[in-house]
């Protein structure tokens, strides 16, 4: 499942994006086409593993330099990308791995609790990359900010080696997560009682921190430090009637509002109880589909600086639409509004 199929940039096969749509087709009662995805990226990976050995002995020898690190995107055919030496886009993310650990758990819970053997290779494979990367400095789930922690990329790969950890009974897994979730709660990546986008100063709250809570339950939706972080992302990142912008200085196609995170916004909500907000949440994702029906990445309405959308679009061309995490997170939404 490619990032999208229509845009030229995004005809990768990225394991985060690739999660949320596997993730949804679960819900969405394709759990082949899930299962599909699943052991693709595990092949992939397992035929990639030399790369998992290079990342791990870069970070014991304090190399690490992220052309060396394992790819958060592979092309369609499962291969690493071709090198563009006029323009080098960002490729070490950890989060990403994170995110392929916990959808993949997810999807065996959900359909038998029996591990394919070429996943459980892989899952066992990223687990230890984990182990050993996951606290190291990347650019974060936008593709930004390097060397830098980033508070939910470390989300990420606590969730996903804790779901790991049980269900293949690797016990260090689940000890490392939990060692990673309680770093998480302390000063380096909260602020005011509140979570912050990253350590090191970054005081911004995320759209992405939403994650924390729904879908990751690393802290409880009624924790104060969870509800100050949502409180925030209301005050300072819903547009008032619409969608739910990054963080407050998002310069990227002029900071415009993300259907990922409104939908985001939406199942935190319904969690809490707040039905009229997913409801309202949900309409207008709704309301952003193209005249073919298609939900694009994010919607330029009512943009930060229109200096930079109009920069983004000579830069990179339209908008993708679809961008596959949309439809998919706006299925997952749905779903949980009428099941």
């Amino acid at each position: 499942m490619p990032a999208s199929t229509v845009h030229e940039v995004y005809r990768y096969g990225w394991l985060r994006d690739g999660s949320w749509c596997a993730y949804a087709m679960d819900r969405g009662g394709r759990p082949d086409a899930s299962a599909r995805w699943h052991h693709w990226v595990a092949e992939t990976l397992l035929r990639h593993e030399h790369r998992v050995d290079e990342a791990l002995d870069a970070v014991a020898t304090g190399t690490v330099d992220g052309r060396v690190m394992t790819p958060a995107r592979f092309t369609l055919a499962g291969e690493e990308e071709p090198v563009d030496p006029t323009h080098e886009w960002p490729n070490f993310q950890t989060d990403c791995y994170g995110f392929w650990l916990w959808a993949a758990v997810d999807h065996v819970r959900r359909n038998g609790g029996r591990v394919d053997s070429t996943v459980e290779r892989a899952m066992r494979l990223v687990v230890r990359y984990l182990m050993g990367v996951g606290e190291t400095p990347c650019y974060d789930c936008w593709e930004e900010y390097p060397g830098l922690l980033h508070t939910s990329s470390l989300a990420a790969v606590s969730a996903g080696l804790r779901d790991a950890g049980d269900l293949l009974g690797e016990s260090a897994a689940r000890g490392q997560a939990e060692v990673i979730r309680q770093r998480l709660l302390g000063e380096e990546f909260t602020l005011a009682s509140g979570f912050v986008r990253s350590a090191g100063g970054d005081t911004r709250v995320d759209g992405s921190l939403l994650w924390l809570g729904v879908p990751f339950e690393l802290v409880p939706l009624d924790s104060d430090v969870f509800q100050i972080t949502v409180k925030r992302v209301r005050e300072e990142l819903r547009a008032p009637g619409g969608g739910v912008r990054r963080y407050l200085g998002d310069s990227f196609y002029g900071g415009s509002q993300w259907i990922l995170l409104a939908a985001s916004l939406g199942r935190v909500a319904l969690a809490e109880g707040n039905v009229e907000e997913a409801r309202e949440l949900l309409a207008w994702i709704q309301g952003t589909a193209t005249s073919e029906g298609f939900l694009p990445e994010h919607v330029a309405v009512d943009v930060c600086s229109p200096h930079m959308l109009a920069f983004g679009g000579k830069r990179w061309g339209a908008t993708a639409a679809p961008l596959l995490w949309s439809p998919a997170m706006h299925l997952v939404l749905l779903k949980e509004l009428r099941p």
